[in-house]
């Protein structure tokens, strides 16, 4: 029996920038108004008026969402180039304050700010979703559920957040941290079943916590509209190839974990405490650190797991028909993470923020012709 298909997704968000003061800057819905004439609804306002979120078609393959990925960054980039703006994919803004940028007029992010206040408006930051379809949501409960594991792996590889409001923040993802201040944030819990989820679920609307799963926010979740499991950890990537590389190790864990399942085998389930050890340590080192095995019950070096995470998942490549994209996670060790690589600009540049600005602009768009 083969694989099902695990169709992609992928929703990235763009940093907005004026091409002068290299800060971000309002583009008052402009690029999202002009998209939305020759590309159907996948550009869309975010809370944050300095926001820009694309989204894909349901992708067939990897191979699909490099060309969706590459056509959305340059035709935004181009209409942001009409408009005197640029586009970047960074998951925070080295240096541009949160207090200094507008908020989109919508009800959904009146509601949020209304309710949430400083910890929404401070939530600027730009971040990679990756859906991976399912045949039916038990069998996506099941997946999410031992795909936890490998959250703050795929985390590290994405790492691109290490300033913030002009400051080194000493991690080489500080985007987290900005959105932990949100409620239903970070890895999510063990749920024995989907019912178990789903009556989790009808409590917080039923007691006004929330009104729809949308709000629960976790770094993965089983979506409450689509077949799918939505993964939320990643900052976003530098370049286009690096989303495709974490969208390819996303579907081929997903497939992995269902074949096991199809041969009566399960992965260790550990608990939410014990994994978020493993994610403050990817926030912190990215893949120069060190993760806890925890079936060894030892610390291990971040690029020795991944390479291990592909051996894991190296009898479902060819079949996904995601390999090289899988194995683009090997490249990224050598040349370093988006974070890694921001951080030597800043090391060379003795610490100019506009060149590390420079740096992420000329990046966000290198790879996409």
């Amino acid at each position: 029996m083969g694989l099902p298909k695990f169709t992609l997704g992928v929703e990235e968000e763009y940093m907005v920038v004026h091409p002068e003061t290299r800060e971000l800057t309002s583009h008052e819905q402009k690029i999202v108004e002009i998209a939305s004439r020759t590309m159907d609804d996948k550009v869309k306002a975010e809370m944050h008026q300095a926001v820009v979120e694309v989204g894909t078609s349901i992708c067939n393959n990897v191979h699909e969402v490099r060309d969706e990925i590459r056509k959305l960054r340059k035709n935004v980039s181009d209409i942001a180039g009409e408009l005197g703006l640029r586009i970047g994919c960074s998951g925070t803004h080295p240096f541009s304050l949160w207090t200094k940028q507008l908020i989109t007029p919508n009800p959904r992010y009146d509601e949020i700010v209304n309710e949430m206040q400083e910890a929404a408006r401070s939530n600027l930051i730009f971040g990679l979703h990756v859906h991976v379809g399912m045949p039916n949501k038990p069998t996506a409960m099941h997946i999410a559920n031992t795909m936890r594991y490998f959250l703050p792996h795929l985390y590290a590889l994405s790492t691109n957040s290490p300033f913030w409001e002009g400051r080194n923040t000493g991690f080489k993802s500080f985007r987290s941290k900005v959105f932990d201040k949100f409620p239903r944030t970070g890895i999510p819990d063990y749920f024995g079943s989907y019912e178990d989820y789903m009556r989790y679920v009808n409590l917080l609307v039923k007691t006004n916590c929330i009104d729809n799963a949308k709000k629960i926010w976790w770094d993965l979740r089983v979506h409450p509209f689509f077949d799918t499991i939505e993964f939320r950890i990643c900052d976003i990537p530098m370049t286009c190839e690096e989303t495709v590389c974490l969208t390819a190790l996303f579907q081929a864990l997903a497939a992995k974990i269902f074949k096991l399942r199809q041969q009566n085998m399960g992965f260790i389930i550990y608990q939410r405490a014990l994994i978020n050890e493993n994610k403050w340590r990817a926030s912190r080192y990215g893949i120069d650190g060190k993760l806890i095995d925890f079936g060894k019950e030892e610390e291990v070096r971040v690029r020795v797991l991944i390479e291990e995470l592909l051996d894991f998942v190296d009898d479902v490549l060819d079949e996904l028909d995601c390999r090289r994209e899988a194995e683009y996670a090997l490249k990224i060790l050598e040349m370093g993470t988006g974070a890694d690589r921001q951080l030597k600009v800043f090391e060379e540049s003795g610490g100019d923020f506009i060149q590390v600005v420079d740096y992420i602009l000329e990046q966000s768009i290198c790879d996409c012709d």
